[in-house]
Order: C-alpha cells, then structure tokens, then sequence
C-alpha cells in the first residue's frame, strides 16, 4: 500500500508553523507497513487542494489530510471535500452530542460556530475526535481512501493511533517493514563510507542503507520488508554484527538512544560520577547530562568558565599557564579537567575550552579550534579538534565529543 501526505494550511508555508504533523504519521505509516510516497504542504485554497487530491491518486492509495477543519471562515478543507466527492452537507446528531458533552466537561458557553462542527460531508464515514470539536473523516472514491483530520498534533495523533493505524491493519493484509538505526561519532561520513565499503556491497539485496548525517553524528539506517517480521529483523540483526566487528569503538547506540543518555547509564551502572568544567560550550555539555532523568545519581555539578579569572579562580588553573599557552591550549584545558574534579570529588571530568567562532581565531588558533580533556584519578589525557567554522555546530559537535571520550573511557575501565 501507497500512501501519500498532504499538509494543509498557510502558516505552514510562511514558517510560523513546523510541520510535525507529516513526519510523525509518515512514522506511523511505516511501522504499519504502509510505504510513504509523498508528502506535501499547501495553502488554504479549494482550487489548490482539488489539485492536490487528484495528482495524490496517480501515486497512492492513500490520501490523508490534516488541517482546515476549525470552525472559522478560514478553516475550508471540509466545504472543499464536499464539493469534490459531489455530496451535500449534513447534520451528524452523533458528532453533535460529542462536542455538547465536551464543553460541559470543559465548563464552556457552545455558539453556532461550535455547533457547524457538527455539519459533516454526506460521502464522508465519520471517526471520533476524542479530543477536540472537529471529527476525522474518511471518504472512499475509485479504489482510493482519503482521510481527513484536524491539524492540532495531539488530536490527530489520538485518531491515527486509536482508529485509523487499526483500521488499515484490519483491511489490508500489510507487509512487516524493520528500520534499525545505528549511531556513530567521531568518524566523518566520507570516511565512514570508504572504511564500511565492503561490508555496504555486501549487503543482501533486500536490505537498503542511508547515510543520515547531523552536527557530530552520522546514522545508519538499515531497512528492509516481508512477510515475516521474525526473519526480516533477524536478517538486519545479522549485518548489523558484522558491522560491529568493522567499527566497534564507534557505535554508541541504536535508534532514538541518545549519547547523553548512554553514557548516563554506564556511570549508573558503574556507580562513578561526573563533573564538567565548560568554556566555549558555555554549559550545553552540563545541560546534555541533565537532560537525562536520574543524572543526579552520576552528576555532580558544572562550572562554566568563560572567563580567565573564573578559570584562574575557581578551578585553579595557573596564570602563568594562561599567559604562556592561552586559555585555548592542552596546558590549560588538562588544568580545567583536574580542577573540576577535585572540586567536585568526582571519579571524572570533562573540560572543554575553544573558538566556537564565528570570530575570535588567530593564525596560530582559527575559528574552530577546541580542545577537550578528560580527567580521572589514573590521568589527565586531552586532544586538540577542528570543528569547522559555525559556531552552534561547534558547540554540538564539542559536547558529542567529549561525552564520547567520556564513553570509550568507560568502556576500557569496565
């Protein structure tokens, strides 16, 4: 089954909206074995969604629309629908009773513009809306099923998942699609490519894999289908251990793990603890660590010393090293990681000091140089990085390092 996404509304093409919506049911879509072919946004314009639905049925079975349900003037999707499956508008007593037992929950006043919410398309089946006034709606038309439902996410999302994903799999007869997501860092993706080569040419003729790059992150997202959900995730299971034996220093997770969060529960696991001492990344590192629940059973605490004198002050640091070497260089970094720590008390320490840019760079130290160091009671080691010239990306890719030091240190301690 083909199914394609049509995203209706103009904030969405001005920008003042992110279209969530789409990825998420595109999501959904695949897990059910549904394969996605298109998706597009357009404006609140009954010409341009006539357009949108017949050049939809060239490619798919499936139509689903969210957005232009609201009961204003400018909400036009369900007049639209009407006049293009033909049909009048009609007064659905079963949606009414819905959005009447809604506002006496919520203590709100109904007026007409509610009760319209009511008046549904005569072609249309309607399903509920659990969550709001206006109901999904699903039209059948020359072997084509298109959907209709509200742009609010939280209000779709109960109907894709409560009623249209069961739906789908009690009519059609749906093949297993498996994606398995592996993440890597510290390796570009040019290089990655060229080292897993022979093992990419390898791969069985059903298995299909992506590059999926990001600012200290490359995935790799191997996916396949068939009848057999069993075998054809055995089969991405079997490459994905030989790939492990090709690079397996540089994997630090699977899917949606997160590499704050796999080094998060390795400190857990050892029960060792973490402080940091941040510069250029201004605490984003600290911020990472706590984004995790449960991180105050392995963090102990951050300074964030963009400033010589906090350097000099809180952690220590001597000035001479700061006058010598620069606040950016190993000497003053190594200084940074062992102060924290002791400061801390804890078994490590990240420091991390650097040009994040976009100016501030010399000859001698452009834009982008940083250095990290991490600090434990058996040493002090650090090394020297060029992330690039754009300083967010800066920031991430420095934080991603350093907790991957932090993860490949815990690994040979373990």
């Amino acid at each position: 089954m083909l199914a394609e996404i049509i995203s209706i509304g103009d904030e969405l093409l001005i920008g003042q909206v992110i279209n969530t919506n789409a990825a998420w049911i595109s999501e959904q879509l695949n897990f059910a074995g549904i394969r996605v072919v298109q998706i597009s946004a357009i404006p609140d314009n009954k010409e341009t969604i006539k357009d949108s639905l017949n050049e939809a049925t060239k490619r798919a079975d499936i139509i689903l629309m969210t957005g232009g349900l609201g009961p204003t003037k400018d909400d036009i999707t369900k007049y639209t629908l009407c006049e293009y499956f033909s049909c009048e508008m009609v007064f659905d007593e079963g949606v009414y009773q819905h959005i009447v037992q809604l506002f006496k929950e919520k203590g709100f006043r109904m007026n007409d513009l509610n009760k319209s919410q009511a008046n549904i398309p005569s072609a249309c089946k309607p399903f509920p809306n659990f969550l709001g006034t206006a109901p999904g709606m699903w039209f059948e038309k020359n072997n084509h099923i298109f959907i209709s439902m509200p742009g609010v996410p939280f209000e779709m999302k109960a109907m894709m998942t409560n009623y249209i994903i069961p739906e789908f799999q009690k009519q059609f007869k749906l093949p297993h699609i498996f994606h398995k997501t592996i993440l890597t860092q510290g390796i570009p993706e040019s290089l990655l490519a060229q080292i897993i080569e022979s093992w990419e040419n390898n791969l069985p003729k059903n298995i299909k894999l992506a590059y999926l790059p990001q600012p200290g992150i490359v995935r790799l997202r191997l996916s396949s289908s068939g009848t057999n959900s069993k075998s054809v995730k055995q089969l991405i299971d079997e490459q994905i251990e030989k790939l492990k034996k090709i690079i397996p220093t540089e994997i630090f997770g699977y899917d949606n793990e997160t590499l704050e969060e796999v080094v998060g529960n390795m400190l857990k696991k050892s029960g060792q603890t973490l402080s940091t001492a941040e510069s250029c990344t201004g605490g984003y590192i600290a911020h990472l660590i706590t984004s995790i629940p449960g991180s105050s059973a392995y963090f102990k605490g951050s300074v964030v010393a963009y400033a010589n004198e906090i350097k000099e002050n809180l952690l220590g640091v001597s000035k001479e090293s700061l006058i010598r070497y620069g606040a950016v260089s190993q000497e003053v970094v190594n200084e940074m990681a062992a102060g924290a720590r002791k400061i801390f008390n804890t078994d490590f320490s990240i420091a991390v000091s650097g040009i994040a840019g976009p100016d501030g760079g010399t000859e001698e130290k452009p834009v982008g140089t940083i250095w990290i160091a991490l600090s434990s009671a058996k040493s002090t080691q650090s090394f020297k990085f060029k992330m690039g010239d754009h300083r967010q990306r800066n920031i991430r890719r420095t934080a991603l390092t350093a907790l991957n030091m932090l993860r490949r240190e815990l690994i040979e301690s373990m």
